[in-house]
């Protein structure tokens, strides 16, 4: 064990310095961080391994701050630890700093972002599932705060992690009774989150989270439990060492009135540096050998599923990267990652009706190298959206695969479809949205979803439509495909997944006419094809968008940002009504998205 002097006055530095920087801020939360400097103190000395000077090491144990908010203390440790300068310490908060206001991966030590409350253990959860596929020892603190014990999203990662028997995850709770506007629900009753924690299955230890050496037992003997995930409650104070807000009520989320009193209550500035020790000895992280991709193929006319395809390409693409892992909302029968599973089960996880843990542990793994698909039905990503926007936040790979997209599920009703998805996954920064139509371009975009940053999703569909690519056709992100095109388009079609099948018959009706249309597949929905989009809008001056989603945020606002400028008539087919059950056919039909809605929009327009 550390130096008992020397761990407190590490902490009472760690106090002074979140005091210093949060000051020079005017901004930030130095109380919430003063509540856990102990704690942190004692894991930096003498039980974190890490390397700052290669934060990728695979035997670096992981630490994340679920209360992110904390983030004076974080990076007060780093100061500590040599990672960063006082100088830089008091960057914090300023345009142009590493040292942002919550946690992220702009800085090399941090694996994602955090402030959004209660994502940090679910993460952190995916982070142990990794080490145990890689047979690496390492382990993964996690800063928890009691307020977010709140959070529903803590406990699908309880479970799951008292389920699965992760020892090497360890939820170290900062319980200082305070919230941001009063008490938290349980205060200082460390005992009621030990007995909803020991429910899952966890080992838990209740201490004085101001007593270094409790802590020190503490986490080592975290380090040693075997067989399941442990969870120190630590009884703390908030803005412990300063008496003027020292489990005080209103002195949450601002820095304090007096800095230069209470450094002086504190003891003063010191000059004390911690060495963290390195893992030491590190084995590389075990990865399945690799070999070679070989989708599945269609003869055009066949009539499969998007989801049948993207099921069996994602097992293709198992067989031949060792680094694809794939994980399941309970509905593997469904959104065909079953064959994945039966024949990768290591590399498979099942996270059953829980998709923020879903996400979260997506997101987990992508930290270790991983290359996730997580998949489900398009509408229950609604309940991740959080998890999704602070994953782009991360700066996270991970790739999201919405089945039963839309009305055209048929007979299960509104509260089965995704109609909204595509707007909100378009919204995600620096996301990619892809829609196929067919089972080859499901395949192939399953593929190239693999070497694609940042969040990727894809939407796929229940029931089967015809094939009307050939194998081994490319569809590069960002594309298109002119499926109908003539020099007398009165106007475009611009679809996307089971409408393209509606357009191709209305143009197919519609010729019969004499009336050509062209027919555009934009498979692509985020990025957008915007040159083929402009050249269908000065050529013909007319788009017509049919899209199986709401009118907002969709296929037709995507064509609009596109060639808003260029002032052609956008007309948006798309679901504005609240559907019941019916047939597929019927679905499109009442909706206003099938070939006889196309065909009269565009008699309408002549």
């Amino acid at each position: 064990m550390p130096d008992l002097q020397f761990l407190c006055d590490l902490a009472a530095q760690l106090r002074v310095d979140s005091i210093r920087c949060s000051d020079a801020a005017q901004s930030g939360h130095p109380t919430s961080s003063m509540s856990a400097a102990d704690l942190m103190a004692t894991l930096f000395a003498g039980h974190l391994r890490y390397d700052f000077d290669h934060p990728d090491d695979p035997g670096n144990d992981h630490l994340i701050f679920s209360k992110g908010h904390a983030s004076p203390l974080l990076y007060s440790l780093y100061k500590a630890a040599g990672a960063i300068t006082d100088e830089e310490l008091l960057t914090f908060r300023k345009r142009g700093s590493r040292l942002e206001g919550h946690p992220t991966p702009r800085l090399p030590w941090v694996d994602v972002a955090t402030g959004s409350l209660g994502q940090g253990l679910p993460v952190g959860v995916g982070i142990a599932l990794a080490g145990r596929l890689e047979r690496l020892p390492y382990h993964v603190w996690v800063l928890c705060g009691d307020g977010e014990l709140a959070e529903g999203s803590i406990w699908e990662a309880a479970e799951h992690a008292g389920d699965e028997g992760l020892a090497n995850l360890c939820a170290i709770v900062d319980v200082n009774r305070l919230g941001q506007r009063g008490p938290t629900r349980h205060g200082w009753d460390t005992g009621a989150y030990a007995r909803r924690l020991g429910a899952f299955g966890w080992h838990t230890i209740e201490i004085d989270g101001h007593d270094p050496g409790q802590i020190d037992y503490a986490l080592a003997d975290a380090r040693n439990t075997r067989r399941r995930p442990t969870a120190i409650l630590a009884r703390t104070r908030k803005g412990e060492g300063v008496n003027e807000v020292e489990n005080r009520e209103g002195a949450h989320g601002k820095p304090l009135k007096n800095a230069a009193r209470a450094i002086e209550e504190l003891g003063g500035e010191r000059g004390v540096t911690v060495r963290v020790s390195p893992a030491g000895g590190s084995r590389q992280p075990y990865r399945p050998e690799a070999g070679e991709l070989k989708l599945p193929g269609y003869e055009v006319g066949e009539e499969e599923s998007t989801r049948e395809a993207f099921g069996a390409a994602l097992a293709a693409l198992g067989a031949a990267r060792g680094d694809v892992v794939a994980l399941d909302g309970e509905v593997a029968d469904s959104v065909r990652t079953q064959a994945f599973a039966e024949a990768f089960p290591e590399r498979f996880f099942e996270c059953y009706i829980a998709e923020q843990q879903l996400v979260a542990a997506a997101v987990g793994l992508q930290v270790r190298g991983w290359v996730p698909y997580a998949a489900t039905f398009s509408v229950f990503l609604t309940r991740a959206y959080d998890f999704i926007r602070m994953a782009a936040v991360s700066r996270a790979d991970i790739r999201l695969v919405g089945s039963h997209a839309g009305v055209s599920i048929g007979e299960d009703g509104p509260s089965q479809m995704g109609l909204e998805d595509l707007a909100m996954m378009r919204a995600v920064h620096g996301s990619t949205v892809l829609y196929p139509c067919d089972a080859n371009q499901t395949a192939a975009l399953t593929a190239a979803m693999a070497s694609l940053d940042g969040v990727v999703y894809l939407r796929t569909s229940r029931g089967p439509t015809p094939v009307v690519y050939g194998r081994d056709e490319q569809f590069p992100v960002g594309g298109s495909r002119t499926l109908r095109r003539s020099d007398g388009d009165r106007a475009t079609v611009v679809a996307a997944g089971v409408t393209v099948h509606e357009a191709l018959a209305a143009a197919d009706e519609l010729a019969a006419e004499g009336i050509s249309v062209g027919v555009l597949d934009l498979y692509s929905v985020k990025p957008v094809d915007v040159a083929a989009l402009v050249a269908a809008a000065t050529t013909t001056g007319t788009l017509i968008t049919v899209e199986d989603h709401r009118p907002e945020g969709g296929l037709g606002d995507a064509v609009l940002d596109a060639v808003c400028d260029l002032g052609p008539r956008v007309v948006k087919l798309a679901v504005r009504h609240m559907p019941g059950s019916a047939t597929p056919a019927e679905q499109l039909a009442e909706a206003g998205i099938d070939r006889t809605a196309i065909v009269a929009a565009v008699k309408r327009l002549l």
